[in-house]
This record gives C-alpha cells, sequence and structure tokens, in this order.
C-alpha cells in the first residue's frame, strides 16, 4: 500500500512553513512511505498503512503514546523511541501541525549529519 498522498501535501505545507527556508529538508522514499528529512535528519514520515511515523526518543514516547500514539513494530520487533500516529489522531488540522512541528523541531536540534564519505572511522 502507498503512502496517502493528501497526506503528504498536509505534512510538506507544514513543514515548509515551520522550516521557513532556513535548515535543509528533503523527501525520501522509505519502506513504502515518505519521510521528510529535516537537518538531515528524519523528522516526520507517512506510514505506508497509513498515519505518522516518528522518532520521539525513548523519553518521549510515554508521552506520545498519552496523545494517541501506538509504539511502533518493525518485523515483529518494538523499535523504542518510535511511534506511530495513527489518521484518526492527525485528521485535524492543528493537531497534525502540532505533531509535525515536533517532529521538525526534535530534527533541529540535532547536529547534522555528516556526509558518508566524510566521516571518520576509528
Amino acid at each position: 500500500m502507498a503512502y496517502d498522498q493528501g497526506l503528504a501535501a498536509r505534512v510538506r505545507a507544514i513543514v515548509n512553513e515551520r522550516i521557513g527556508g532556513g535548515a535543509p529538508a528533503d523527501e525520501k522514499r522509505m519502506f513504502g512511505g515518505l519521510a521528510f528529512m529535516v537537518n538531515t535528519h528524519m523528522a516526520v514520515g507517512l506510514h505506508n498503512g497509513g498515519g505518522l511515523i516518528m522518532p520521539v526518543g525513548a523519553d518521549g514516547e510515554p508521552a506520545a503514546i498519552e496523545r494517541g500514539a501506538v509504539p511502533m513494530t518493525m518485523g515483529g520487533r518494538s523499535m523504542s523511541g518510535w511511534v506511530v500516529v495513527p489518521d484518526d489522531v492527525i485528521a485535524d488540522d492543528a493537531e497534525l501541525a502540532s505533531w509535525v512541528e515536533s517532529g521538525v523541531a526534535g530534527a533541529l536540534a540535532k547536529e547534522p549529519k555528516k556526509p558518508a564519505g566524510n566521516r571518520q572511522v576509528g
């Protein structure tokens, strides 16, 4: 199943408004969905089964679940620090904006990743 194009347009508008031409943003197709990368980090993704995929960190997971997200699983394994935000939770534009802005803020708070060719090993 492909990701929701309408949701992608809504998320794209929020990401673009939030970063305002500041930090670099990119979109990448991943795992049948679409990831919105900000400052070289995934801010939010569109789940191919609907809803959002978000990194919230292990400390942020309980609060995200309290707001309506569910723990993310992949291949039957729990992905600590990641949640899925179901479509019904983000149906309202203000609620969607709150989740997306949280993801963008988290990505902006991290140092940009160095390009693979410039990473030092050792």
